[in-house]
């Protein structure tokens, strides 16, 4: 059985911009979130990237722009011996109604299908730090994760179903370290 970890970029990877990031000088990793992708390599996990990118559907920036923005991040990861196996981005915008735009699950079932899994399974994490996050892990039938960092903070926890018990980690990197 094939191990994978799907994790959203903003605000889990990287820090969370309300102005977006608009190019490679503005993307800046969080603490301790490299780290974490190579402690899942090492634990023998795939590791896949689903991030909206509205961005693009408003103007701020173009596809050239956000591939150098991501050159930046798997530059990071491979530089500290990691690798990130798909990523994959939605550029539209919410009121564009597309099928992929996180909280739909279309850029997971996209992640499924590279990886040639038949179905998703809680034995397949989804990190986030959203609400939406949250929605498009349930859809796919991916087990949620909501780390802290980002969005995450005590408003997101209170959107919550406490019935669901959605494991709740103060970064990327304890998420990493407790599989």
């Amino acid at each position: 059985m094939q191990k994978l970890v799907i994790l959203d970029r903003d605000g889990v990877i990287n820090y969370e911009s309300p102005e977006y990031i608009k190019s490679p000088k503005e993307w800046r990793a969080l603490p301790g979130s490299i780290q974490a992708i190579v402690i899942l390599n090492k634990k023998g996990y795939k590791v896949a990237i689903a991030t909206n990118q509205s961005g693009i559907g408003r103007g701020y920036y173009d596809h050239d722009m956000l591939a150098a923005i991501h050159n930046k991040l798997l530059s990071s990861v491979k530089t500290a011996n990691g690798i990130i196996d798909k990523l994959v981005y939605c550029p539209h915008t919410p009121e564009d109604n597309c099928l992929c735009r996180k909280p739909k699950p279309g850029m997971l079932y996209e992640i499924l299908q590279f990886f040639n899994l038949e179905s998703m399974s809680n034995s397949v994490y989804f990190v986030g730090d959203s609400i939406s996050d949250i929605t498009a892990a349930k859809a796919a039938g991916c087990q949620p994760i909501l780390v802290l960092t980002g969005n995450g903070g005590s408003a997101t926890i209170a959107k919550l179903d406490p019935e669901e018990h959605i494991p709740v980690f103060v970064d990327l990197l304890e998420f990493a370290k407790s599989l």
